[in-house]
């Protein structure tokens, strides 16, 4: 059991670790991202780079990775530790793959802010919590044009659903991995609620600042 937890955090962690944002400015348009806006690697600085297509792209990759780790976690779960809860193993995965994209090792341990990972790991461990947190950050951001805004609050929201519409088998770990990851998106975003507090946060659209 110690030893299959080990390989899943190590894989889950090198699967989101993988720095897309990075990669595609670097490939595409020869710059590093960490140099332009707020030096973000996410999909918003990378939107806000000017690359539009680059930026969906970023997201729709690490919604992937995340959801890949979490798919890989289950599978090596049922593999190396039949006896253990697969929402453990999930939870453990989800963890992981965020932790290592907002603190990958091939950048010098300094990321992104987990949205989009976030949301991919918890569209396969807990997909209607995650389509519901969605859908605030949806309208939050339709309603403020706050990127920043909206996923903290679709952070704030989404364990709260996830103790309205997860069924079955509800593990204390994979509860509590819930709430980790969520204050984790929060507190990476300290910057952004500091200049959402006094008024100098960039709008959803605007190039001054990113979020």
């Amino acid at each position: 059991m110690p030893l299959a937890s080990l390989i899943i955090a190590a894989a889950s962690y090198l699967l989101g670790s993988i720095p897309t944002g990075y990669l595609l400015i670097r490939f595409f348009r020869h710059q590093d991202i960490r140099s332009v806006g707020s030096g973000n690697i996410g999909a918003t600085n990378v939107l806000r780079s000017g690359g539009k297509g680059l930026g969906a792209l970023t997201f729709l990759l690490d919604v992937l990775k995340g959801c890949a780790a979490v798919y890989l976690g289950a599978l090596l779960g049922a593999l190396l530790a039949p006896s253990a809860p697969v929402r453990n193993m999930q939870a453990l995965a989800a963890l992981c793959a965020v932790l290592g994209h907002m603190f990958p090792v091939w950048l010098g341990f300094k990321g992104g802010k987990g949205v989009a990972t976030g949301f991919g790991v918890f569209l396969v461990a807990a997909p209607w919590a995650a389509l519901a947190a969605i859908a605030v950050f949806a309208v939050v951001l339709a309603l403020s044009r706050y990127v920043s805004l909206a996923s903290i609050v679709g952070s704030i929201c989404y364990p709260i659903f996830a103790m309205m519409l997860v069924r079955g088998d509800r593990p204390w770990f994979f509860i509590a991995v819930q709430f980790v990851v969520a204050f984790l998106v929060i507190a990476k975003h300290h910057e952004n609620i500091r200049r959402l507090l006094t008024g100098t946060e960039s709008r959803f659209g605007t190039k001054k600042r990113a979020a």
